[in-house]
């Protein structure tokens, strides 16, 4: 018998591990609807999209993004979606690009629809980074409160076997290393959306990995963010100068001047609106019911997110008021 052909030995290597992860993913709850599709952004770049509205049983609580890095010497993933079974369909998207080995995970922040996948990737043997500030979170009450509600909402995608995943190394600050031919810069910029913001620089590709400090095509979660250091933070990352920014929410932007607008433009309402009413002495009830929300409110996520990121601004002003 002659030997296979090294691409269609491959091609059959990655649709075995498809099907593989396919039925471990059913396991202990449905099949997902369709296989993940990675989109190429860089020469050795990649992400998969999720849907714009938030998670729910209609899409599989897949409504974010994650990316992946072939580096030559192993594969570098950021992000590991929200549930355990989008982390198997992950690694199977993975598996249809190459057949190194997963690495390494990188935790933009300590959000659940961002990091539920992890236990699929530790099942795999990668290691996880992520920066000290989202310790709170996943030790503390917001955590475990969190957790309960996707549990009872997101059932079988979320489901008394899913757990909450802390990082194998908590960074510092800023830091970098290189695996193969790229290298890593892991840029630490929160507290913004979250304490624990931190955006992943791949150097040789211009492409950054920003996490939700960037949402495009859907109002972005606020909630008690701290929504002024946010606006500064988006500077910031403009001034990074990506060739490609791949959102935590959205398509990827080759335009990230332009496409950062949508959330800075929304988060510069929400405080000047807020702002106001708290000058005013005005309850938050009366406040909501008389600001103009039409130009946000056919986005995708407004009837789930508005209210309560309008509140949290809310407090927020009352304490920068305060001097807090």
């Amino acid at each position: 018998m002659r030997p296979l052909r090294r691409p269609l030995f491959r091609w059959l290597l990655a649709s075995c591990a498809l099907l593989l992860a396919q039925f471990a993913a059913a396991g202990d709850a449905p099949a997902l609807r369709a296989p993940l599709k990675p989109v190429q952004v860089g020469p050795h770049s990649w992400f998969v999209q999720g849907e714009s509205g938030p998670a729910s049983l209609a899409n599989e609580a897949f409504n974010s993004n994650a990316g992946f890095v072939v580096t030559g010497d192993g594969v570098v993933v950021i992000d590991a979606l929200g549930t355990p079974a989008l982390g198997q369909a992950l690694i199977a998207a993975i598996r249809t690009v190459t057949d190194q080995p997963i690495r390494r995970v990188l935790v933009t922040h300590y959000h659940a629809d961002h990091f539920y996948g992890l236990q699929a990737f530790k099942a795999v043997g990668a290691d996880v980074w992520a920066h000290r500030a989202g310790r709170e979170y996943i030790e503390g009450e917001e955590g475990r409160a969190r957790l309960e509600q996707r549990r009872r909402d997101l059932d079988p995608w979320v489901d008394a076997n899913t757990r909450l995943v802390g990082a194998d190394v908590w960074l510092e600050g800023d830091t970098s290393f290189r695996i193969g031919d790229i290298t890593f810069e892991l840029v630490y910029l929160g507290p913004a959306h979250a304490p624990d913001d931190m955006v992943i620089v791949v150097r040789e590709d211009r492409v950054i990995y920003s996490g939700d400090i960037l949402f495009i095509g859907r109002i972005p979660f606020v909630g008690d963010a701290d929504s002024k250091r946010w606006l500064s933070t988006m500077e910031q990352l403009l001034a990074m100068k990506p060739g490609t920014l791949v959102t935590g929410h959205g398509p990827a932007s080759t335009d990230p001047a332009r496409d950062l607008g949508m959330t800075r433009d929304y988060i510069g309402y929400l405080r000047e609106q807020m702002g106001r009413a708290v000058a005013e002495f005005m309850p938050f009830d009366e406040a909501y019911a008389r600001t103009d929300w039409s130009r946000w409110e056919k986005m995708p996520a407004f009837d789930a997110a508005n209210r309560i990121n309008a509140y949290g601004t809310f407090l927020r002003m009352e304490q920068e008021a305060l001097g807090k």
